[in-house]
């Protein structure tokens, strides 16, 4: 492993893998009480959306009080970051309770990491892509609308929100093509959307650094992108703010709409910590309400 400086990056190159394995460097954990529990709010049940080599990969799901099958409520689905090698879908419990609390189904994805054996960036493409599907597919039992379900995350668990409307090849034997994996809305924080960066080209050959454009969501937008709003800080060394600058000029140069809210001297993974995890949370309500994923408070 080389660790490129300032981007705090590590390309591992699998000679017997098919793909590429990126890792970044890992987020911080979400608050601890003082006994070193973790002091967030728990899910109203886990679900299992798919079992890969005898593994069971679940979905958190908050529901709001008053929840029915009934309900056609807006969703929400988040990818935890940690660059791709870590992290859990703890990740987004804060955020999920309260959006629980406006109404929204809000859902935390687990999903492979690249520090188990065998694992790569593709698989963890794939499950993101097959999380969301079981979630339209299942839309009816969860109460949820199909049409309005948004997607969500930070850092690589942004990239991975990404995908969702961009990289349409990659997809897991399994899951059904015809359920769409597109996305109402993205809300995403310091998210990997470019791996075109000055600190990845220089760590990999011509041909290395193609195949991992081939999984940069950047290189793959096209007209009808869903209406984004990214949130960065701006002395964010880990993903560059102008990485995510490049990101939403371009879904605009194809006629969509893609807001940043950059927050001045902040580094990577602030929407984590406080004050910064309620200000990014009411901006992405605003955000959704303009959108006709929440309803006016």
């Amino acid at each position: 492993m080389k660790i490129l400086p300032l981007w705090s990056l590590i390309f591992v190159f699998a000679l017997s893998a098919p793909a590429i394995q990126v890792v970044w460097s890992q987020e911080p954990s979400p608050p601890t009480s003082a006994k070193g529990a973790q002091a967030l709010p728990q899910p109203s049940e886990k679900k299992v959306y798919k079992e890969v080599g005898g593994r069971k990969l679940e979905l958190w799901i908050w529901k709001p009080e008053g929840w029915k099958a009934e309900d056609r409520r807006s969703a929400i689905v988040f990818y935890h970051g940690g660059g791709w090698k870590n992290g859990s879908p703890t990740a987004f419990a804060r955020q999920s309770a309260k959006l629980a609390e406006r109404g929204m189904v809000a859902i935390s994805v687990e999903y492979r990491l690249t520090s188990q054996e065998g694992v790569t960036l593709v698989d963890c493409i794939k499950d993101a892509r097959s999380a969301f599907r079981w979630v339209r597919g299942h839309a009816a039992e969860l109460g949820i609308e199909p049409a309005k379900i948004a997607g969500g995350g930070g850092s690589a668990g942004g990239h991975l929100a990404a995908t969702l409307t961009t990289l349409d090849e990659i997809n897991d034997a399994g899951d059904d093509l015809k359920v769409e994996t597109q996305p109402a809305a993205l809300v995403l924080f310091n998210p990997a959307v470019n791996l075109d960066i000055a600190a990845a080209r220089a760590g990999m050959t011509p041909e290395k650094l193609a195949d991992l454009l081939k999984l940069s969501p950047y290189q793959h937008l096209k007209a009808g992108a869903p209406p984004t709003i990214i949130f960065h800080g701006s002395a964010d060394t880990t993903v560059p703010l102008k990485s995510v600058q490049d990101y939403s000029a371009r879904v605009k140069e194809l006629g969509g709409e893609c807001e940043i809210s950059v927050f001045e001297g902040k580094t990577h993974a602030f929407f984590n910590k406080e004050p910064e995890v309620w200000e990014t949370l009411r901006q992405a309500k605003t955000f959704m309400e303009k959108h006709g994923l929440l309803t006016a408070k």
